[in-house]
């Protein structure tokens, strides 16, 4: 991972961070108490190939029967409090009052999104990330009740697929996301795939497809045989 920047310029804008992300980078804190950011451009970057997720039999089950209700943009400010908050595996969180300034102000002008999973009135889970082009880079993502996260990215990868995106970055992969199908790429790779997506008109539609659809959409063709 190449890092740039130990303090970024305190007036770093929407602007500066729309530019960054176009560029193949993207900002971090060392914790939600360090005001300070840095750029962070790793050697090899997380994408989930938008040909589909690798969906359990049990997890399909858990989208179709609709144990959550999903929404999309309705409360951005619950959904980085559920991404900054700890969890299990997890005690600090790289969301600083900066990180939320930014990504706030992006939600505000439709770069920044969220997929919201909610139950008898409470938020339980969900992601947010920025779109640009036909670029979605996911930025974070909880959980509060099992499978909540999973089912919000179904329904992202859903949604990206009906409006046309063609990359999906989840910056990293980790050993979850990995067993969702998110893959690594070299950075020479990843910036091509970048430059291709960046032209792409597509535009984030804030509403959810039926979880049937949903599914359909999302799933890797024969990954429900697992």
């Amino acid at each position: 991972m190449t890092r740039h920047g130990d303090d970024l310029d305190q007036t770093i804008t929407p602007d500066v961070l729309l530019k960054a992300y176009a560029c193949g980078i993207f900002p971090m804190a060392e914790s939600a108490d360090d005001p300070g950011l840095y750029w962070v451009e790793p050697e090899r970057r997380g994408i989930f190939p938008l040909e589909g997720l690798l969906i359990s039999k049990r997890l399909a089950r858990t989208v179709k029967g609709e144990r959550f209700e999903i929404r999309m943009d309705s409360d951005f400010d619950a959904v980085i409090d559920g991404c900054a908050a700890p969890a299990e595996g997890r005690k600090d969180t790289w969301i600083n009052a900066r990180i939320r300034a930014l990504y706030g102000a992006l939600f505000r002008r439709g770069h920044c999104h969220t997929v919201e999973c909610w139950r008898d009135g409470r938020l339980v889970g969900g992601l947010y990330g920025v779109s640009l082009g036909g670029a979605f880079f996911g930025e974070s993502m909880f959980h509060r009740e099992t499978d909540a996260s999973k089912v919000a990215l179904v329904h992202l990868v859903a949604r990206l697929k009906a409006d046309s995106f063609v990359l999906l970055d989840t910056q990293f992969v980790t050993p979850h996301l990995a067993s969702l199908g998110a893959i690594e790429v070299p950075r020479a790779r990843y910036q091509r795939m970048l430059e291709a997506a960046l032209p792409v008109p597509a535009r984030f539609t804030p509403e959810p497809l039926p979880p049937a659809e949903a599914l359909a959409r999302a799933t890797l063709l024969g990954s429900q045989d697992a």
